[in-house]
């Protein structure tokens, strides 16, 4: 009888794991590998940010504007100026996400809580998990695998940064240990988060308290009219007081921490 090797096990068939019948092995896998990797560096739970991959930090904005010739047209030009606006939101991501950090290590215990946690990728994104490192925290990215877009960054922690090929997965490990959210001006798919959580906190398919903030005055009551939702009955008024509109660092990280700290933080060790 021959010897079976490691290559004959279907576990180690790479064409079965990629096959429509190896879904299910798939899912399990970007169920357990964070877990794992979470239980590996004793993290409890994290306060996720959202937000749009293509907002540029305020150096990388200013210097694409300098950079225009007078012959710049003027469609571009006026791309640059507003890149160059929305570099805000990549500063105070950065700041919010260093002070959450700064907060979070001056927490006792033995492990690691409310870890900024973002989706690794560029943009408002990096912007929280380099706020995090510059605050000497461990940070955590939880990255997807797009055919269009950049994946990771530099500032996700040794071994947090976490590929998923599921959205769904990746939308289940955001929530499941989160116990605060920021999210932050973005496209269709930081509308889609913020919507699905509030649908699973509106229908009480997700039980815990949590504090969310929705950053950037501007962006939010641009974007979604919520009072009108009220008036035509598809929400109820008290839909509104899921989550508070902010528009400063320091209100934005004391609605959070005020909140952690009245619900969540019990015991000697806090």
């Amino acid at each position: 009888m021959s010897k079976i090797q490691d290559k004959d096990r279907f576990y180690y068939d790479s064409n079965f794991l990629g096959s429509s019948t190896g879904r299910s092995v798939r899912i399990l896998s970007e169920y357990y590998g964070p877990l794992q990797r979470m239980e590996q560096n004793r993290i409890s739970d994290t306060i996720v940010f959202f937000g749009s991959a293509r907002i540029s930090s305020r150096e990388d904005a200013q210097s694409a504007l300098d950079s225009a010739s007078k012959d710049t047209d003027s469609k571009t030009l006026k791309r640059l100026k507003m890149d160059l606006r929305m570099s805000r939101y990549y500063e105070d991501a950065r700041s919010l996400a260093g002070k959450f950090t700064k907060w979070s290590k001056g927490l006792k215990g033995t492990k690691h809580r409310y870890i900024v946690c973002s989706g690794g990728g560029p943009g408002i994104m990096e912007a929280s998990n380099r706020g995090a490192s510059e605050a000497g925290g461990i940070n955590v990215g939880l990255t997807i695998s797009l055919p269009f877009e950049s994946s990771g960054n530099e500032w996700i922690s040794e071994g947090l940064d976490m590929k998923f090929h599921y959205f769904f997965m990746r939308k289940f490990w955001f929530i499941y240990l989160a116990k605060a959210l920021v999210v932050w001006p973005g496209g269709f798919g930081t509308l889609d988060e913020l919507m699905e959580l509030l649908t699973l906190i509106q229908t009480e398919k997700i039980k815990k308290r949590l504090p969310i903030v929705l950053y950037g005055k501007e962006f939010w009551e641009n974007v979604v009219n919520w009072d009108y939702l009220v008036d035509i009955g598809t929400i109820s008024p008290e839909d509104l007081d899921l989550f508070r509109i902010s528009d400063d660092i320091d209100d934005a990280f004391n609605y959070v921490t005020d909140f952690i700290t009245k619900n969540q933080l019990k015991g000697p060790n806090f």
